[in-house]
């Protein structure tokens, strides 16, 4: 259990960053991914079902705030299923850790892009399609990347990763 719980999430995590990165986009099979993989772990490795009740419902509450910033125009769906597939994984015991650290960089990301957006694109990168699509100011932020960072550094302190590491 501990390889699987060692190698799941912060895979899934890293590879919706990078797909954010590379294609402005995070495919709904991350996010289902996540969900199904949290589940299926909570239940092997024997987490009461009140506590897998209350990380299901962190995951609806945040599930239900992102898609109201979705719909606003806030943040993209990938962002707000990936926010809410990892609040799944955080629980209530640190989703306030996880929105601040996530609003930082985040922060920092979208202005790093923004400061980039000012100087000219040399030739040879504007050639790669992921890089100027990055550098078209009409462009969003894949700010999947502040989601995914938030939650690889919190995993380590969530109930599911310590009852896997002591068990």
């Amino acid at each position: 259990m501990l390889l699987i719980a060692t190698l799941l999430f912060p895979a899934l995590m890293v590879f919706a960053a990078f797909s954010d990165l590379f294609t402005m986009a995070i495919s709904n099979l991350v996010s289902i991914a996540l969900a199904a993989a949290f589940f299926a772990l909570a239940a092997a490795l024997g987490l009461p079902l009140k506590e897998i009740g209350l990380h299901a419902t962190c995951g609806l509450c945040v599930l239900i705030l992102t898609f109201l910033f979705f719909s606003r125009g806030w943040i993209g769906g990938g962002d707000a299923k990936l926010a809410s597939a990892t609040a799944l994984w955080i629980g209530f015991d640190h989703l306030a850790d996880y929105g601040l650290i996530a609003a930082l960089l985040g922060g920092a990301l979208t202005l790093a892009i923004l400061a980039v957006r000012r100087w000219p694109l040399p030739g040879f990168l504007a050639r790669q399609q992921w890089i100027a699509r990055l550098h078209d100011r009409q462009s969003g932020v894949p700010y999947g990347i502040a989601l995914a960072l938030a939650g690889l550094i919190l995993y380590p302190e969530t109930q599911i990763w310590l009852c896997a590491a002591s068990g």
